[in-house]
């Protein structure tokens, strides 16, 4: 009942606002990249199944199409189930891994969790407004290879999980994906040239032993704004702050707790 409920106001909300919701696409691009990033489409987990990660890769060239060369126009609000729908195996979706309670499971789109990272993140980098994001509750896997702060990305379940960003500037914004063999990329575009830069670190990270045994993870992710020709710091700001279950021991090199 409650999946229900909360579908209805996510439907309810999308119908109210139809009028400001980002849905046009362009084929022409704005001339200023603000901010471009890329991350690996296939990772090397013993536990996951290699034909869940290439229908993953499949999933994800669907939902691309929905969202490439969208324009967020001034005041206009981007929402990430509104354009890409329902990923059934109707839309033609398959079986893609997806993180349900801490656990690798199969499940029909299984995989646009990553999409919606991406996009997370590189809004991150832009002056645009994150207005709706969720938090992974669990830390499933180990920082192999991680290049970016734990718990900058953007967990999604349709419809009432969503990623949304709303544009506040006074110019338009554009967002072009791509899938290549290896990276899922993208690139986000503005009309005009932004005079800032952004770096997205985190403070207060802390692994902690809770009373029943586990261990959580915690940390804020922070966001500088500077000035993009002199580098002066103008604003620092917190945009997240995390709490995951951690379904891995943590290694405690150099300590004595065993």
């Amino acid at each position: 009942m409650g999946k229900v409920l909360f579908s209805l106001k996510k439907f309810s909300y999308w119908w109210k606002n139809r009028k400001i919701l980002a849905k046009d696409c362009f084929l022409t691009f704005l001339p200023n990249i603000v901010f471009s990033h890329k991350t690996p489409l296939f990772r090397e987990f013993d536990s996951i199944d290699n034909v869940m990660q290439k229908n993953k890769v499949h999933n994800l060239k669907i939902a691309v199409k929905k969202l490439n060369n969208i324009l967020i126009k001034p005041g206009e609000i981007f929402s990430y189930w509104y354009l890409i729908g329902n990923p059934t195996r109707w839309n033609g979706y398959k079986e893609g891994m997806i993180l349900h309670n801490g656990k690798v499971l199969s499940g029909i789109g299984g995989g646009l969790c990553q999409l919606s990272n991406l996009i997370y993140w590189m809004v991150l980098h832009t002056p645009l407004e994150i207005i709706e994001r969720h938090r992974h509750g669990y830390d499933v896997f180990p920082d192999t290879n991680r290049t970016q702060p734990f718990g900058s990305g953007a967990t999604c379940y349709y419809p009432f999980l969503d990623l949304q960003f709303k544009n506040n500037t006074h110019q338009n914004f554009q967002l072009k994906l791509r899938v290549t063999d290896t990276f899922l990329g993208g690139d986000f575009l503005s009309q005009k040239e932004i005079p800032y830069k952004y770096q997205i670190v985190e403070k207060d990270h802390l692994i902690r032993q809770e009373w029943w045994g586990g261990y959580t993870r915690n940390n804020k992710i922070i966001r500088r704004i500077l000035n993009k020709d002199s580098g002066e710091l103008l604003k620092e700001e917190v945009v997240a702050e995390n709490h995951a279950i951690m379904m891995y021991e943590p290694l405690l090199e150099g300590s004595d707790l065993s």
